[in-house]
């Protein structure tokens, strides 16, 4: 098992090659005064990008049984042996043991590198090179301590840096997102959360969209092995660590390389990953076990809110981010319409418990309001499932009011599902006080009276209800008259007299004596079609003026 790995499992950070590197071959190859001697990679050039944990000085023939792994061994070539089988032993060891590179001195022995030791290298992998100028090899080591030590002390600055950002988050009681966005924002990594299922709850994009980090999300999980400790698994190379507490395991965090060049201080080949990264992980999955058990809704539910109110609010980036949040949630996307319902209750999450097992999304988009978003075949007609879908709710909470909005027809864009809650949120403004008998409310059902009531708080529809029948409204609280109900008898009536005279129980003559005030009071003629609709409108709103 090789350094990177066991370190990653471990979490432990005793040098720059943990799991990734701050200083490399190529780092210390580019230093000024390395450079000065004219370096020369003459094989292993793939091995560059490998980790410097030290530098040792040696002329020793078996220079490997004072090493540890990770040094970039000097050598003047002096002791070197000149069997070929010798040689091969002396880069064996070195080898064997995770000796960075080997450079040799080309000044003294050697003017170019011996064909056994070219030969030797190659075949184990080992980066050879030469210098073609003498360089003073105790002002490298002096150099290149420095900057390793130097790295070591801002590496410990910097996780006690992520220790104390995480512990601040715990301290105030973050949700899941919160601690998610910080781990990104910490790490420049795109970070996302998933379910034993292998559904992505939360996906905090950095350096890539969302959009192109959940795409096939569930494929491309499940090609991830799982495992007990922090880890770089998969084709992918995600860096993964389970999220679990006293062994019940609840999901796994995963943190993907990024698609942008390599940061400073991060390898351009193998892992992407460096021992801030881990650190970060580690830390991330410990926030996430607080924030689960001090927060009461689990993670699938406060996806699915968070989810919804991004449709409905358009919060997405594109629709694609929509419809791939939605696929690695486990929500149908293809070949699938949309109906979007919302329902005004106070029964709150025990209505989302009874709505949850058979509806594609659902959850409380504010105080009051529960969102459900129907995923229904190309050919399944939505009315039956909304009936069924109200009568839960109505059994729940027998004051429920259901709305429902526009049907989605755009199979393949989910974004189109913000028009179908906009529509249901009309419905909903619209529902009069008391309801009706029917489940479910729907656009048909916004009549002129419901209008009015949505615009009842809008100051233009109150000047109209008072320049319209003020005055009436006036006589009748200052002498105790009825000539508004007579007026609205006549009016529902179509202007016929004979029966609004019987519908508020009046001869013919008082009939006609009210509807002469009524004229004289409002300076109007009650013949005028027009007219009595522009009274008619003004009732309505003076009626549900009075509702609420």
């Amino acid at each position: 098992m090789d350094d990177e790995h066991r370190t990653a499992r471990s979490g432990e950070q005793e040098h720059p090659a943990a799991v990734g590197s701050v200083l490399t071959v190529a780092d210390v190859l580019a230093l000024p005064l390395f450079a000065a001697g004219l370096p020369t990679v003459v094989t292993g050039e793939s091995g560059l990008d490998r980790p410097v944990r030290w530098v040792h000085i040696t002329e020793l023939t078996d220079p490997a049984s004072f090493l540890k792994g990770g040094e970039l061994v000097l050598t003047t070539g002096m002791p070197l042996p000149t069997d070929p089988s010798l040689v091969r032993r002396y880069v064996d060891e070195l080898a064997d043991v995770g000796a960075a590179a080997l450079v040799i001195e080309l000044v003294r022995r050697f003017h170019r590198a011996p064909d056994a030791l070219v030969r030797a290298c190659r075949t184990r992998g080992l980066p050879l090179v030469t210098l073609a100028k003498d360089v003073n090899f105790l002002e490298v080591t002096q150099v290149v301590h420095a900057l390793i030590l130097g790295n070591h002390a801002e590496a410990m600055q910097r996780t006690q840096q992520i220790h104390d950002a995480f512990t601040a988050l715990t301290l105030r009681g973050a949700g899941p997102e919160d601690v998610m966005r910080a781990a990104a924002e910490m790490s420049g990594h795109t970070v996302v959360l998933e379910n034993l299922a292998h559904q992505a709850l939360i996906c905090e994009a950095a350096g890539r969209t969302v959009a192109e980090a959940l795409t096939d999300w569930e494929r491309r999980s499940r090609a991830v092995p799982p495992g007990d400790d922090t880890d770089v698994r998969g084709p992918e190379r995600w860096l993964v660590t389970p999220v679990e507490y006293r062994g019940e395991r609840w999901g796994r965090v995963a943190m993907l390389p990024t698609l942008s060049p390599p940061a400073p201080g991060k390898p351009a080949h193998g892992t992407p990953f460096g021992p801030e990264d881990v650190t970060v992980l580690v830390r991330t999955a410990m926030a996430l076990t607080i924030a689960r058990l001090i927060h009461t809704a689990t993670w699938e539910r406060r996806a699915h809110r968070n989810l919804l109110q991004d449709i409905a609010e358009q919060r997405h980036r594109s629709p694609d981010e929509a419809r791939v949040r939605a696929a690695a949630l486990g929500v149908p996307t293809k070949d699938t319409r949309y109906v979007a319902v919302l329902v005004d209750t106070s029964a709150g999450s025990s209505l989302v418990d009874a709505l949850e097992p058979w509806t594609a999304l659902v959850g409380e988009l504010s105080p009051g309001r529960v969102g459900v978003l129907l995923a229904l075949r190309t050919a399944q007609p939505w009315r039956p499932v909304v009936e069924q879908l109200s009568h839960t709710a109505l059994d729940v909470d027998p004051s429920a009011v259901v709305s429902v909005g526009s049907e989605v027809t755009e199979v393949t864009d989910l974004a189109h599902a913000a028009r179908s809650f906009r529509a249901a949120a009309r419905v909903a403004e619209a529902v009069l006080p008391g309801g009706s008998d029917k489940p479910f409310h729907e656009l048909s059902d916004i009549g002129l009276r419901q209008l009015l009531y949505t615009l009842r708080e809008d100051v233009r529809v109150q000047d109209y209800v008072e320049r319209q029948i003020g005055r009436l409204v006036e006589h009748d609280v200052r002498h105790h008259t009825d000539l508004l109900p007579t007026l609205r008898h006549y009016l529902d009536a179509a202007g016929n007299k004979t029966t609004a005279a019987r519908r508020g129980d009046l001869s013919r003559q008082t009939l006609y004596q009210r509807l002469a005030t009524i004229e004289r009071l409002l300076d109007c003629d009650l013949e005028s079609g027009e007219r009595r609709t522009e009274l008619h409108v003004a009732l309505m709103a003076l009626g549900v003026l009075r509702l609420g």
